[in-house]
């Protein structure tokens, strides 16, 4: 930007504005490009607002990862046996249930439902926002697979 070196410009001019806000910009896009070796931690937004000679800038950061639960059954019993998972409220649940038969997973207090078969595991996600313990089970088989529990 060629009106953005040194310059007998007031501070408050909208040329001094536009070079703060592009300075905001040009840092938040070479932040954008650090991060941890490729590793998804945090997403920071940046946004830059010019408005009667101000310039603001915020940043939020992402919601953490979702806790990823891996279930495996084999021949009619968990691999391991039943999983044990604690949570607290408000966090995000992915659970990933691998089976050798086909059958419905229901995740008991939150009604919720996936199939699986053995070529195709099911996936079912949801946020843990009612405290509690949770049976998690293969629901034609009446196999319980895992228990949830979510903190207050």
């Amino acid at each position: 930007m060629a009106g953005c070196g040194y310059s007998p410009v007031p501070s408050s001019s909208p040329e001094r504005t536009a070079c703060a806000a592009a300075a905001v910009l040009a840092a938040a896009a070479l932040l954008a490009g650090c991060g941890s070796g490729g590793q998804t931690s945090t997403a920071t937004s940046l946004a830059a607002t010019t408005a009667a000679g101000t310039t603001t800038a915020t940043a939020t950061a992402a919601e953490p990862a979702a806790k990823t639960v891996e279930i495996a059954v084999a021949n009619g019993t968990v691999d391991g046996g039943i999983v044990r998972v604690s949570v607290d409220r408000g966090t995000a649940v992915v659970l990933v249930v691998h089976a050798d038969v086909s059958d419905e997973v229901h995740v008991h207090g939150y009604d919720l439902h996936g199939d699986v078969t053995p070529s195709q595991p099911a996936r079912i996600s949801f946020t843990a926002d009612v405290p509690g313990r949770f049976e998690v089970e293969l629901e034609s088989r009446g196999l319980q697979i895992a228990q949830l529990e979510v903190g207050a």
